[in-house]
């Protein structure tokens, strides 16, 4: 355990990255940051302090081959 102190987020511009995959999915990733932690008595090499984030991430499938779906298994059209 480290102590920390929360830091509100006043403001956040969430963007989605999308990800075409070698196997042709399509998929969107998006950061869903909850909250900031400034760690007590660290910083980086240029003096600035360190900082932890709790988040999850957001994952939406745009597209996906036929063959990958479901009941669909080694069928390639």
């Amino acid at each position: 355990m480290i102590d920390g102190s929360d830091v509100p987020i006043a403001e956040s511009t969430d963007r989605w990255s999308e990800l075409k995959l070698e196997d042709g999915t399509v998929m969107r990733v998006k950061p869903n940051i909850l909250s900031a932690v400034r760690i007590d008595g660290q910083y980086d090499n240029e003096g600035n302090p360190a900082y932890a984030i709790k988040g999850n991430q957001i994952v939406s499938i745009v597209s996906t081959p036929d063959h990958l779906k479901q009941g669909n298994q080694g069928k390639i059209q």
